[in-house]
């Protein structure tokens, strides 16, 4: 018997965003995600909505009414940002500009060489995007 935990990969990751709308439209809209479901818990006065990643990953958006704001700056501990993988982060980051989305200055990792650039969502929740 192997005692060894076995993780074989991220299922979802879950944000809680303060304008559901505006929140839904970005990661829907702008970032092309696909819904998979899309609740309302009237119960928490609370959304819940699944995207799809292409990889089979998720995302969960949720909506709280009076959640506290996230602090980003300066860094908290906890949840540092959230990465995605890219073809060309330059051809990304071209598009994302072209949506309106304020995109920081593309960096090369000292260790591995991809690049990389961060944005932000509608709830300052940065987003790396990397070169895979």
């Amino acid at each position: 018997m192997n005692n060894k935990i076995v993780l074989k990969g991220i299922h979802h990751v879950a944000i809680i965003c303060a304008d559901y709308q505006r929140s839904k439209a970005f990661y829907v809209d702008i970032l092309g995600l696909d819904i998979i479901a899309e609740n309302y818990r009237a119960e928490r006065q609370s959304y819940k909505l699944d995207l799809a990643l292409p990889d089979g990953s998720q995302l969960e958006i949720f909506s709280f009414a009076n959640a506290p704001k996230r602090p980003s700056y300066p860094e908290a501990q906890g949840l540092r940002h959230l990465a995605f993988q890219v073809d060309s982060v330059e051809q990304t980051a071209l598009l994302l500009t072209k949506k309106g989305i304020d995109v920081e200055p593309i960096r090369v990792d000292e260790f591995t060489g991809k690049h990389f650039t961060f944005f932000s969502d509608p709830d300052e929740l940065p987003i790396e995007i990397y070169q895979t």
